[in-house]
């Protein structure tokens, strides 16, 4: 199946500290290609793999569920920690919460993470039905670019395929119930107009991770798309602060 121009994976071979960078649902590495860049710019080792069945057309990505989605990102981690003494994993809405996924499975082999807008609670009373509608209706409107910034666009589908759409409740169930397994430190950015994601999913992170690892940052001039949004440079430098706070190796320059 072709991939979509600009929807390619990204990868950067630099230090000892490596980021993995996960896109969102029905998004593509286009919408995360920015900060990959940034972040290989100090000197990280730098992964943002292609989601399986996103990229090429919303059909395909109907034969495929969060768990196809997370096997990519766990391939992606195993290279990593093959390669490198520490990893840092971030992402953008469902990106996010396949990161905090795997954290919680992988424990302290993921030093720190970042979520943006992160995608963890049921937003939309409808996916309660879709193992149902799955059944007679294929896709709904989509979902991508929800972005501020004129003039900016994001790659991604502009039809949602209800049967992958179907899968996600399970996801987040999991994640939530699992959240007291996060002990990495976390920073989240989360856009105070969202029309795509909630607050719901920041609420609950207040809630369950009162350990002090949890950091949120509010940001005031994007929409969910942040990454490609007015606010994008906040991200990239206050992740790659992040990284150097927590990091216990240096980060080496190109």
């Amino acid at each position: 199946m072709p991939v979509l121009p600009g929807a390619e994976p990204y990868r950067h071979d630099g230090g000892e500290v490596a980021v993995l960078l996960c896109h969102g649902f029905t998004g593509t590495p286009q919408s995360l290609r920015p900060w990959a860049r940034h972040l290989a710019a100090a000197g990280l080792t730098v992964r943002l793999p292609r989601l399986p069945g996103h990229g090429t057309t919303w059909q395909e990505m109907s034969h495929t569920r969060w768990e196809d989605w997370y096997s990519e990102l766990d391939k992606a981690l195993a290279d990593l920690r093959g390669r490198c003494p520490e990893v840092f994993v971030m992402g953008l809405s469902l990106g996010a919460c396949l990161a905090i996924r795997l954290a919680q499975v992988h424990g302290d082999a993921i030093r720190g993470l970042v979520a943006v807008n992160p995608s963890i609670a049921n937003d939309v009373p409808l996916l309660k039905l879709a193992p149902l509608l799955k059944l007679v209706i294929p896709s709904v409107p989509g979902v991508v670019g929800d972005i501020k910034k004129p003039g900016v666009t994001e790659l991604g589908y502009g039809r949602t395929p209800v049967k992958a759409a179907a899968t996600l409740p399970r996801l987040w169930s999991l994640v939530q119930s699992e959240l007291d397994k996060v002990t990495q430190p976390i920073l989240v950015y989360h856009s105070v107009d969202d029309h795509v994601v909630k607050p719901a999913g920041v609420r609950i992170l207040r809630e369950r991770l009162a350990g002090g690892n949890l950091t949120v940052v509010e940001l005031t001039d994007s929409f969910h798309v942040a990454t490609l949004d007015n606010d994008a440079d906040q991200i990239f430098a206050g992740s790659l602060e992040f990284i150097r706070t927590h990091a216990s190796v240096p980060l080496q320059r190109d």
